[in-house]
């Protein structure tokens, strides 16, 4: 009796072993396989599914669940909660609106650490150096990527410069940086002004800032006509500038045919021609260059000056040197035209 109580004993532990063998074994197989279809469903997950180069649009005021959206609806992403999951384990994460690039396959967490960083894609608003206001206006209203309708800013408000902004950005918000920029320059030049200039307020320095900047494209002879209307001033002559007989006729776009006698009859508050002293307001955005001429003029006698063909100009200190200079240009127009 004993031996036969071993020998099932013995039998009971052999088949305990066993069974246990086989369990241990699907336990491996379960926790391999499991490993296997979690490997593919991370792939799948965190992996974009886009084959392509992607760019979307998180338009401003977008919250996270709207950019998961997008995201998604774009291609960018597989899932809106693995991407929120990821974006909320982080412990600073600021959206920031703007257009992203997206490469083909980038992982989810590069995707955030894009995100993180701000739009790889930036749009720039320009606004050219003597750009007048209506113009700006209008093109800011032809700018697709912003949104909203604005009034025709002040003339002379605006700072001439590349402005960066988001699409579905406020055409006012746009707006209010570029007359942020002018305020905050035209003071910082203001207050290193040199002394005994011919103007006593900022808004003087910006009017004549604004025909100094028609006048000549050339940034090395700003200061000299700054200088020359400067002098202009304290004989109590008039400035005689064209730039500003046209702009009351176009406010800042171009004339499309030479200056008409009526029009240099004309009477109005800008037309020096009529008037002395500054007009009533600037004829378009000055730009640095010319506000600093204005602020710290060239000493020069001259008191005239004419356009020397080549993009420059000559300057004469009386009347019978600047006639002799008109005549010389005038001779100078008809060869060409004959040639």
């Amino acid at each position: 009796m004993m031996r036969l109580f071993k020998w099932r004993n013995r039998t009971r532990k052999s088949q305990n072993s066993d069974a246990n063998r086989w369990l241990d074994r699907l336990v491996v197989f379960v926790f391999l396989s499991a490993m296997f279809l979690g490997g593919l469903g991370f792939y799948h997950v965190f992996v974009a599914p886009n084959e392509k180069q992607l760019v979307v649009t998180i338009t401003d005021g977008s919250s996270l669940g709207k950019a998961a959206h997008l995201l998604k609806q774009a291609g960018a992403i597989r899932s809106e909660e693995a991407f929120l999951w990821l974006v909320h384990s982080k412990n600073k994460f600021t959206l920031k609106a703007g257009d992203y690039q997206i490469e083909p396959r980038t992982s989810l967490n590069h995707l955030v650490t894009l995100l993180e960083h701000g739009p790889n894609i930036r749009h720039i608003f320009i606004v050219p150096e003597g750009m007048a206001s209506l113009e700006v206006h209008d093109r800011l209203m032809a700018e697709p990527s912003l949104v909203g309708d604005i009034p025709v800013p002040a003339e002379g408000s605006l700072l001439p410069d590349g402005y960066a902004f988001v699409p579905g950005e406020k055409r006012a918000l746009v707006v209010a940086r570029m007359e942020a920029a002018m305020t905050k320059m035209l003071h910082q030049l203001w207050i290193k002004k040199a002394p005994d200039i011919g103007v006593k307020i900022p808004e003087q320095a910006v009017i004549l800032a604004s025909i100094v900047e028609k006048e000549t494209a050339l940034p090395e002879e700003r200061p000299i006509v700054a200088g020359v209307y400067y002098n202009r001033l304290q004989k109590n002559m008039r400035l005689q500038a064209d730039p500003t007989i046209i702009y009351p006729i176009t406010h800042g776009y171009p004339l499309g045919h030479p200056i008409l006698r009526s029009e240099l009859m004309a009477q109005n508050s800008y037309n020096t021609y009529q008037i002395k002293g500054l007009p009533s307001g600037p004829i378009t955005n000055p730009s640095r260059s010319s506000l600093m001429a204005v602020l710290h003029p060239a000493k020069t006698e001259a008191l005239y000056f004419v356009a020397n063909g080549k993009g420059g100009h000559i300057f004469s200190n009386n009347l019978e040197e600047q006639s002799q200079h008109v005549r010389d240009y005038h001779n100078r127009q008809q060869q060409k035209t004959s040639s």
